[in-house]
């Protein structure tokens, strides 16, 4: 049961009590601020390095501080008592004596509960431990923990709760914290990269009247005022793309996408892309450009070019490997005992039987021979690539964006990125003639009729015609990435609240 009629357990009845004793002492149970001078990682910072005789003849005036902080640990002694607060990452012992504290406030300490927040006056000293503490001068309450914490030595191990109640799970595992502050550290270090490169950083619509920029399902709304139907966007690709045309040469989004699709441990409906667009570029000068990225965001949220990701170690070092997505395939099938040559490459029939030898999921119809070689490398090779590894050479069928290839018909200067057998990244050279790209939008809107749910975008198109440069763009999946850099086995994990399904009777 949960809920406002949820009947409160034997600790909750405890802790309210408390609470009543709390305010039956004139306390403001529920105050509106604390003015904290420091927080306790700044108090360590600034008077870790000193030892107890320092801090014994430095003025108390100079060592007072006012912290605040949940309380994690107490122990009694009668006229005595330690705490133990904990804010951020950090923590700092409390140190709490009858005869320097108000009897309200000593009285208050005596009925504090493990997860209350208080905030403490007074100076810095060491203990005879050499522990650095507060002398606690002054006592404020600022809030009741009316629940208890996870279990203090083992934290929630529950997968399912860690992810439904993440704030338990952030409270009792330090290592669930870390992800995150390395999951920041990260994504800061992308924006800092895209800045010094030049890239200005803009904002598009996650309403959008059409689904586009990515073939993937939408969520759909209705907007009442306009009267008209929305999708929550799929990809920014085609207003980033806008917006070169209106002369932003380089412009990123780091921008949340929405696709009405299944859950898996590598996919959430709500997900983080780091899409960027860089005018009089190309598919090649792109991949050096993620490279150099990948790279800087590896050295700032995993610490060096070397992760641990699962049982493998993987190397962020320049340059990553690199094969097409044909020879890739082509390998694969070798190995088990398939030759797949130029002609069956066209073959949608050859590459159909392919897929029933080895007993593979046949793509939904309709499904040309780019489609069906696609399904093909990803069946094969995706979870092989486990390197950072670009794949080139992605079949036209499958890249209506992107393009074509001059020197390899049917095929495109497309890249996507692989590392921990994950894909993180996809790229290319964008197809700028709006007459081809009308065409290609046809195609789909036939294929469409067949369940390709892809929408075309005309205003797109005659954005085109006012001229889009040559241009390289990117997409990096930054909830991927953040898995790689913090090897975490599932999506979930590097998403603060994941999307999940109802729990029964709820």
């Amino acid at each position: 049961m949960s809920g406002p009629d949820r009947k409160p357990g034997r600790d909750e009845k405890t802790r309210r009590r408390k609470l009543d004793e709390i305010r039956a002492l004139g306390v403001p149970v529920w105050p509106n601020r604390y003015p904290a001078t420091h927080t306790l990682d700044e108090v360590r910072a600034a008077f870790g390095e000193l030892d107890a005789l320092s801090l014994e003849e430095t003025p108390e005036a100079d060592r007072g501080v006012r912290v605040a902080g949940r309380v994690v640990a107490i122990r009694s002694f009668g006229k005595a008592a330690f705490l133990r607060l904990a804010e951020r990452q950090g923590t700092l012992q409390i140190h709490v004596r009858r005869d320097i504290l108000p009897h309200r406030e000593f009285r208050l300490t005596r009925l504090l509960d493990l997860g209350d927040w208080i905030g403490v006056a007074g100076p810095v000293f060491r203990t005879r431990t050499d522990e650095l503490t507060v002398r606690a001068d002054q006592v404020t309450f600022l809030s009741k923990a009316l629940l208890p914490l996870p279990e203090k030595w083992h934290g929630l191990t529950d997968r399912d709760t860690r992810y439904r109640q993440r704030y338990l799970d952030l409270l009792g595992n330090p290592e669930t914290r870390e992800v995150f502050l390395r999951r920041a550290r990260m994504v800061s270090a992308l924006r800092r990269f895209m800045d010094a490169e030049g890239f200005l950083e803009v904002e598009t619509p996650m309403l959008q009247p059409l689904a586009t920029g990515a073939a993937a399902r939408p969520f759909q709304t209705r907007h009442r005022a306009l009267g008209v139907d929305l999708f929550l966007r799929v990809a920014p690709e085609l207003y980033l793309k806008r917006l070169v045309v209106g002369g932003f040469p380089r412009v990123y989004e780091i921008n949340r996408n929405f696709r009405n699709e299944g859950l898996s441990t590598r996919h959430n409906p709500e997900f983080t892309m780091l899409e960027f667009y860089r005018a009089f570029s190309d598919c090649a000068g792109m991949m050096e450009l993620t490279e150099r990225l990948i790279v800087a965001a590896a050295e700032r949220g995993a610490g060096g070019a070397t992760v641990r990701f699962g049982e493998d170690e993987l190397r962020f070092e320049r340059p990553f490997d690199r094969v097409t997505l044909t020879d890739a395939t082509v390998a694969a099938l070798a190995g088990r005992g398939i030759a797949l040559d130029g002609d069956a490459l066209r073959s949608a029939g050859d590459l159909a039987d392919i897929h029933r030898r080895l007993d593979l999921v046949l793509p939904a119809p309709p499904a040309g021979p780019g489609k069906l070689l696609l399904s093909l490398f990803e069946a094969l090779c995706e979870r092989e690539l486990i390197q950072p590894t670009f794949v080139t050479g992605y079949p036209v069928e499958v890249s209506p964006l992107s393009k074509a290839d001059p020197e390899n018909p049917g095929f495109t200067e497309r890249f996507e990125l692989f590392a921990g057998g994950l894909e993180i990244a996809n790229g290319f050279s964008e197809l700028n003639d709006p007459d081809e790209q009308a065409a290609r939008f046809g195609e789909q809107m036939a294929r469409r009729q067949g369940g390709d749910e892809h929408a075309m975008d005309w205003d797109y198109i005659e954005a085109l015609r006012h001229g889009l440069p040559p241009t390289g763009g990117v997409g990096v999946g930054v909830d991927r990435l953040a898995m790689l850099l913090t090897d975490s086995p599932a999506i979930r994990d590097v998403i603060l609240f994941p999307h999940l399904r109802p729990r029964e009777g709820r």
